[in-house]
């Protein structure tokens, strides 16, 4: 069921709370204390590295023994025994066994990203990649302490009212689950390269997983891709994750801060994904499994097939028990510069419409169950009208539940 946003629904609830990046056109020069404080974070952020590999794109991606990162500078982990494996794992894969498929059905055909700096070198066994965090990557945020941090900009009274994602400059394309009981969920995102128009604005595509609300102190944990050029610098598109358990007021933070512990050496949190798709050419994706592992308790990610690491379950209210809802779908920022729609793209830049090999898609969407099982879920679906749009249906072959959405922003229908 598709329902455009005028229509004002509570299916889109958390994620047009998901807040704003650190804008800053701050231009100045930092202040003596403001380099020591940027200096601190730095020495947080950057743990010694065992071996740094130089990435065609410019990162250094610094080998990190796993016992040293910075998840560990958390209070509530600093005693916390690292687990390199989920006890269970959804409908009992066998996790060393999983080989990443080649997607196709109906003729379409989809090949897995890979990250830029692989073809510079590996991290060791024993270590896991971080991306360096430069001076310049914390100065472009507002302040110091809201660096890697989002922040609410929807009233908690306020936040089933649609049109505040006017105000927020928030605009979305996203399909729902109905509230409930989740533990996981699983989903292949197509990856593309959109055109952001400011500097200040971004383009992602992500997964949800949502427990409370906002006047019970919402939870998350989020991951996809993003191109954002005032966390990164540039405008590559990058893997991304995100956490918080308060509503994004004091907790949680983008990629490695403290919280997500990484286990996995191959993928860096932050690293810029090559290739990216191309308009009637090689389609690219990746699959994101996130679920509650019913041992432990802990949120374990697994990217590709991979297992990347896991959020310790202390770090939640609401989601130490379960998800109340799962999301998919792409944002954007619209800073309506000049008082005109940007014309930043969402996806591939194209309307859902256009679907595969234009269009920007999600498929095999599932969700995990209080039986630690995959499930086909309903969705509902809501997009920023004439702007972004999306279009869902269900294949019984190799798609599973699946959308398409996107579109390029400013258009004759969109001003």
């Amino acid at each position: 069921m598709d329902l455009k946003l005028s229509f004002g629904f509570v299916v889109v609830l958390y994620v047009f709370t998901t807040a704003r990046i650190c804008y800053t056109d701050n231009n100045s020069s930092p202040s003596s204390h403001e380099n020591v404080e940027v200096q601190k974070l730095l020495n947080s952020l950057n743990k010694p590295a065992v071996k740094s590999i130089k990435s065609p794109d410019g990162d250094i991606i610094d080998c990190v023994k796993i016992s040293h990162q910075p998840a560990f500078d958390h209070p509530l982990l600093k005693n916390h025994t690292i687990k390199m494996r989920p006890s269970y794992h959804p409908n009992q894969i066998n996790v060393d066994g999983i080989k990443a498929m080649n997607a196709s059905t109906h003729g379409h055909a989809s090949s897995l990203v890979t990250q830029l700096w692989h073809s510079n070198g590996k991290c060791p066994k024993g270590t896991i990649p971080i991306r360096r965090t430069k001076k310049e990557d914390v100065l472009r945020a507002s302040s110091v302490s809201s660096y890697g941090k989002k922040t609410s900009s929807i009233a908690k009274s306020s936040f089933v009212d649609v049109e505040l994602d006017v105000r927020s400059r928030h605009e979305y394309a996203v399909a729902s689950t109905s509230n409930g009981q989740f533990y996981g969920t699983k989903a292949s995102l197509n990856v593309w390269n959109p055109y952001v128009q400011e500097s200040n604005e971004f383009s992602l595509a992500q997964t949800w997983v949502v427990g409370g609300t906002y006047d019970t102190g919402l939870n998350t944990i989020e991951a996809g891709w993003q191109v954002c050029q005032v966390l990164y610098g540039d405008t590559n598109t990058r893997f991304f994750i995100y956490w918080t358990s308060d509503a994004y007021q004091k907790t949680g933070c983008y990629n490695l801060c403290s919280g997500f512990i990484q286990t996995n050496n191959k993928y860096a949190i932050g690293g810029s994904f090559s290739p990216t798709s191309q308009m009637d050419g090689t389609q690219y994706e990746f699959t994101i499994l996130i679920w509650k592992d019913p041992r432990g308790g802990d949120w374990w990610m697994q990217l590709n097939g991979e297992l990347i690491g896991y959020w310790p379950s202390v770090l939640f209210t609401h989601l130490r028990r379960s998800a109340s809802e799962i999301q998919w779908g792409g944002e954007i920022v619209n800073r309506g510069t000049h008082g005109q729609h940007t014309t930043t793209q969402m996806g591939s830049g194209r309307f859902s419409g256009e679907w595969f090999g234009k269009a920007s898609y999600i498929r095999k969407i599932e969700t995990v169950d209080a039986h630690n099982t995959l499930r086909t879920p309903d969705i509902y679906t809501g997009y920023q009208q004439n702007c972004y749009d999306i279009l869902s249906d269900l294949d019984n072959g190799g798609w599973g539940r699946y959308f398409f959405f996107g579109g390029p922003g400013r258009n004759k229908d969109c001003q």
